[in-house]
């Protein structure tokens, strides 16, 4: 199988959990409670005494941004990554999904902008980011996991080269990026729809 099939094979693969993710996660916002909506907007209300971002919101923010990406990162030098990483596809689109669902469940359509304003951008950054990486990570995940169970055997060696860890560097400074973006910009545009909104 060529190279750029093999690719399209594993882009294919992750997408398809990915999805099935964002299904589950529709179904099963269904399950939660009306209260939630009440809690939600709490949460919200209380984001509108906040005053600047702090330390603790731009830790909170690398981890929303990196967690994805650099664990898939990591799976490509693990054979078990031929199953994690489909299960972390999935988790991705699942907790997303999950989200989006609540915040429109609560809020109607006003939740479709507020969910907008939460997770646009950051998704818009992390998914390419998250796929970029993801691919690569499952094709040598597949080698290594043929390398065990062949004992070696007719398998190609896997090979890390400087491709592989300029992918991370750029992809690290295109997240990083987006984190500072999205901490300059987001807490504005959601403010904006919280006064309107609940003020």
């Amino acid at each position: 199988m060529t190279e750029w099939r093999r690719q399209l094979s594993c882009l294919l693969l992750l997408a398809l959990f990915f999805f099935a993710g964002i299904v589950l996660g529709q179904v099963f916002s269904g399950q939660v409670p009306d209260a939630t909506g009440d809690e939600l907007t709490r949460y919200l209300t209380d984001f509108l005494k906040v005053e600047e971002p702090s330390s603790p919101a731009a830790l909170s923010a690398a981890v929303l941004y990196f967690r994805y990406p650099l664990a898939a990162f990591l799976m490509g030098f693990a054979s078990i990554g031929v199953l994690l990483l489909p299960m972390m596809t999935g988790a991705f689109g699942f907790f997303l999904s999950f989200s989006v669902c609540c915040f429109t469940a609560a809020f109607g359509f006003d939740g479709v902008l507020l969910a907008l304003a939460v997770f646009g951008l950051r998704c818009a950054v992390t998914l390419p980011c998250y796929f970029l990486l993801a691919v690569p990570s499952l094709e040598r995940s597949v080698a290594l996991a043929c390398l065990s169970l062949g004992g070696g055997r007719r398998s190609t060696p896997v090979l890390y080269g400087r491709e592989w860890w300029s992918r991370l560097a750029v992809i690290s400074g295109v997240l990083l990026a987006g984190m500072c973006a999205d901490l300059m910009l987001a807490p504005w545009v959601l403010r904006q729809l919280l006064e309107r909104m609940l003020v």
